[in-house]
């Protein structure tokens, strides 16, 4: 099967929002561990559904540093925008491994890390992850 950028990057759009519901969800429920969870991988494929316009994105938790590459040649406002979500993404990208195996060293599992307020603040980023990923989405002719 062809790589096909536009519906790769729809695929990608799809799962941010799905993730993004999740995470909703998921804080009504005060279940903050799986906020933080479903923030960052709505993050995550945020940023991808961008990168996927242009090329196939990694299996990376953190693909900030291709979004910056991939929009490098863009106008300034795009990669304004990129850095931001960039961000976003590179911030929440370690909350991936945590959220799923917690700090053993430490003794403490996904569910003792994470407090309403580190959820809010996941939260809150996936939210402006998809704000920045609309605009950046829109301004290339692609669609959320």
């Amino acid at each position: 099967m062809r790589f096909n950028p536009r519906n790769e990057s729809s695929y990608k759009a799809k799962l941010a929002v799905r993730y993004l519901e999740e995470a909703e969800e998921a804080f009504k429920r005060r279940n903050y561990r799986e906020v933080v969870a479903s923030s960052q991988l709505s993050a995550e494929n945020s940023a991808k559904a961008v990168i996927a316009l242009f090329r196939t994105s990694s299996w990376s938790h953190d693909p900030s540093y291709e979004l910056l590459e991939v929009l490098s040649m863009r106008p300034s406002d795009l990669r304004k925008l990129a850095e931001e979500l960039a961000e976003i993404t590179r911030r929440l990208a370690p909350e991936h491994g945590r959220a799923t195996y917690g700090e053993p060293l430490r003794g403490l599992t996904p569910w003792d890390i994470y407090d309403e307020e580190n959820a809010s603040e996941a939260l809150l980023s996936a939210r402006k992850a998809k704000e920045i990923v609309e605009i950046i989405l829109g301004r290339l002719g692609a669609s959320l």
